[in-house]
């Protein structure tokens, strides 16, 4: 089970239930750590949406009301921003509910663009409130900011605030769904558990580690591979445009981590210098927001192996940059984040993200110039030179 994987990976706490305890003899003593079991729950979607309904309405216990939040601030935010911003419906989920996501237009036809979803697991609720955080920032920065401006007109930025919607409105029910991970699928025949890891999913060495074939674990990987309806709606999508999409950040909690390709151990990306060069950047352009320190790196160095994850499939699609954002905290509070927490949260992690568009942008779009230009083009004049008298074939 991930709660295991963590616990002895890494020393993060988890809040899990006392029957749990009894399964991992090395934490037994541990349970008076602080985070690990009677905290409140966070009403965090909404806190930055304008469309918030009354802390009263978030305690209904009606899993409609968490949809109907998430719809109309979507709707709302086109409705604001008709020239900018469209809402694109690209799948469905089990329980029939739209999966849709935002996307920013400016420009013209063409473009490259920048991927982005949130909660792809059902407990990680900042990564939500991330996601409503860095479109309004997005549509706030772009009027004042000549850089943003420039990126927007280069590029569309597709963002999806909540992709597992039937996994996360399930984790609003009660107490005792706050920690749900996985999305609301039926097991295999004659399994009586709930729900694949939409994390484990995908075509990305399927099936291989980081993952359990136990029906009722949190790491299970489905059926087979992308066997899930919201797997299907991010290959479809993002598949048909991989050439266009230079960048894909999937966002996810918690662990203060920037996690680059790839989970399974014997695999590396062709480009991994420059993901650790990026994403070290990145973490120091967090780091200056309110002093947090996000470790850098794979999955295998610094959490753990896994495989069939979004941010693998996407590089191995040809996206050049691909990363997973885990957000605070560092394990006092993990999923249950208290709500005084969010806003700053999600300003580092704009932080970090913006550091990595914008160098996205800039290598795609700004040309060398002046003397590096020049210095470029003599290093391409020198290596044709050498190739054109060589007579080595290769």
């Amino acid at each position: 089970d991930i709660f295991c994987i963590y616990l002895f990976s890494n020393g993060i706490s988890f809040s899990v239930d006392s029957v749990f305890f009894l399964s991992c003899e090395t934490i037994r003593t541990n349970k008076s750590l602080p985070g690990l079991r009677g905290l409140r729950n966070v009403e965090n979607i909404q806190y930055l949406s304008k469309t918030s309904k009354s802390r009263n309405s978030h305690k209904t216990g009606n899993r409609l009301v968490y949809q109907n939040l998430i719809t109309n601030w979507m709707d709302q935010i086109v409705k604001e921003n008709p020239d900018v911003v469209t809402k694109v419906d690209y799948g469905k989920t089990y329980e029939n509910r739209t999966i849709s996501l935002l996307k920013s237009e400016r420009g013209g036809s063409s473009k490259k663009a920048i991927w982005m979803d949130c909660g792809i697991h059902a407990r990680e609720w900042i990564a939500p409130a991330f996601c409503q955080y860095f479109i309004n920032q997005l549509l706030q920065t772009y009027k004042t900011d000549p850089k943003m401006e420039q990126m927007m007109k280069n590029m569309d930025f597709y963002v999806t605030p909540v992709l597992n919607v039937d996994g996360y409105i399930y984790s609003w029910t009660d107490n005792s769904t706050r920690l749900w991970r996985k999305n609301r699928t039926p097991g295999p025949e004659g399994c009586e558990c709930l729900g694949t890891d939409l994390n484990r999913n995908f075509y990305a060495n399927w099936g291989t580690v980081g993952i359990s074939f136990d029906c009722c674990s949190n790491i299970y990987p489905g059926k087979s591979a992308v066997s899930e309806p919201e797997a299907q709606a991010v290959t479809n999508f993002v598949g048909k445009r991989a050439d266009e999409i230079l960048c894909f950040l999937t966002i996810h909690s918690y662990g203060q981590l920037l996690l680059i390709p790839y989970g399974h151990p014997n695999v590396i990306a062709p480009n991994e210098n420059e993901l650790m060069e990026v994403g070290l950047a990145a973490a120091e352009a967090i780091k200056k927001v309110h002093g947090k320190q996000y470790t850098v790196g794979t999955s295998p160095d610094v959490l753990y192996a896994n495989s069939g994850s979004s941010r693998d499939w996407a590089r191995l699609q040809g996206i050049p940059f691909a990363f997973t954002f885990e957000l605070r905290d560092d394990g006092t509070y993990g999923f249950k984040l208290p709500e005084d927490q969010i806003q700053p949260a999600c300003e580092e992690a704009y932080s970090g993200a913006l550091h990595i568009i914008t160098h996205v942008h800039d290598k795609e779009f700004i040309k060398p110039t002046g003397t590096a230009a020049t210095v470029a083009a003599t290093l391409w004049t020198t290596m044709m030179a050498v190739f054109v008298t060589s007579t080595v074939i290769v």
